[in-house]
């Protein structure tokens, strides 16, 4: 759990650091949006060689990345035997019952594995290369337009940025819980799952207790700081486009007209 970075921000000074929040936040969605047009073994190789060109952008060790993948490897693995037993299609290898194994089957769970896998990448790249205060910034500016609705954008990007800033605390302050128990005599790691659930319970209300509380002094120094919500407020951080974007623009660019190209029908 300590090792989770989901909202953790590690510095850097590469060209990815130096992109708009926003072009990066677009670009992440856009990538979950093309992948889908890989269909094909060349294709999937080409959009792995650009995943794998971002991810060495970075210069992070590539230990960051797998600690991304590392949590949902496990539906990652689950969601690739639903289509393995589940895809009927081409020669049938082995059948049993509703289960079978066939060529469809086997090539379907290798793009899923292969998509999710490089979904999440594309996404830790995103989170670990922009700080959350400016990934929830950006996700201010793409729901602009609902403000013509009379939707709080400026209230959800609150919400978002101080849930982003503390995932990274709650898992933190979680690890210190567990670490105090087991001084304590609790045991995490040993027996069954229905005896390690019983364990993971006692965490719940401390965690709860600590997280409440936390809500609460957030609450008091805003106020203190003279929060009265966003409404005429003006900005400490100013997002601008620069030429770093249009490189992100045109690299993605390729990679479409690329998918394209190779794509069967």
């Amino acid at each position: 759990m300590s090792k989770i970075i989901i909202g953790r921000y590690i510095p850097g000074n590469t060209l990815i650091y130096k992109m708009d929040p926003r072009g990066k936040l677009l670009a992440t969605i856009f990538f979950v949006c093309i992948i889908f047009l890989a269909n094909n073994w060349l294709s999937y190789s080409i959009i792995c060689l650009f995943s794998l060109l971002a991810v060495w952008a970075t210069k992070l060790k590539p230990k960051v990345f797998w600690d991304g993948v590392k949590p949902l490897i496990g539906l990652i693995f689950f969601t690739s035997l639903l289509q393995l037993f589940f895809t009927s299609g081409g020669e049938v290898y082995w059948k049993w019952w509703i289960f079978t194994c066939s060529s469809y089957g086997i090539t379907n769970a290798v793009y899923i594995f292969i998509r999710f896998t490089l979904i999440i990448l594309i996404s830790t790249v995103m989170t670990v290369t922009t700080m959350p205060l400016e990934i929830a910034d950006a996700m201010e500016w793409i729901l602009t337009p609902l403000k013509i609705f009379k939707v709080p954008v400026d209230k959800i990007a609150l919400v978002m940025s101080i849930a982003l800033r503390f995932v990274p605390t709650l898992f933190d302050e979680t690890f210190k819980i567990m670490n105090a128990q087991r001084s304590r005599g609790a045991d995490f790691n040993n027996g069954g799952l229905i005896k390690r659930a019983k364990a993971i319970a006692p965490l719940l209300v401390p965690l709860f207790i600590n997280s409440l509380q936390t809500a609460v002094d957030l609450s008091t120094a805003m106020e203190a700081r003279g929060y009265r919500g966003s409404e005429g407020r003006t900005r400490y951080r100013v997002l601008n486009w620069s030429k770093y974007d249009l490189y992100n623009l045109g690299y993605f660019v390729i990679l479409t007209v690329l998918l394209l190209i190779f794509r069967t029908h």
